[in-house]
């Protein structure tokens, strides 16, 4: 694969990695932040699908190739320090969370510890089975 010019104004990490902020495109909620690597947003922008890397498996991954819970992208934009990138998505299924919830933010803060305030919409093990998470 032929890198595009326009990877090159990206400040990647020592690791070769950005930042992604994920959002739904039209509610505009966070729904998850992932690692990419040239590669993976190289193919982010020519297929229309989101592609992250995976920092444990080390290796590409499309989200929901194994839940189906894909994101259509539909915007692509890149910070003002360039060095994180934000994707807006359409989340296919409306699950973005590993957990079966719409988002992996479903944890907040009160008096002093962290509780899940989001409810699971789907049991993982009916989504992954023995699979590993995406």
């Amino acid at each position: 694969m032929t890198t595009p010019d326009w990877l090159n104004t990206i400040k990647w990490n020592e690791q070769g990695l950005v930042p992604a902020i994920t959002q739904d495109a039209n509610s505009g909620e966070i729904l998850m932040v992932a690692w990419m690597n040239a590669e993976a947003l190289a193919l982010t922008a020519q297929e229309g699908q989101a592609v992250y890397w995976s920092r444990s498996r080390r290796a590409l991954w499309r989200k929901g190739e194994s839940s189906g819970h894909q994101q259509r992208v539909q915007e692509i934009r890149l910070d003002c320090d360039n060095d994180v990138v934000l994707l807006k998505v359409e989340q296919v299924g409306g699950i973005a969370c590993h957990t079966g919830r719409r988002s992996c933010f479903f944890q907040v803060l009160k008096d002093g510890s962290w509780h899940a305030i989001d409810p699971v919409l789907r049991d993982p093990a009916d989504i992954y089975g023995n699979q590993a998470n995406d």
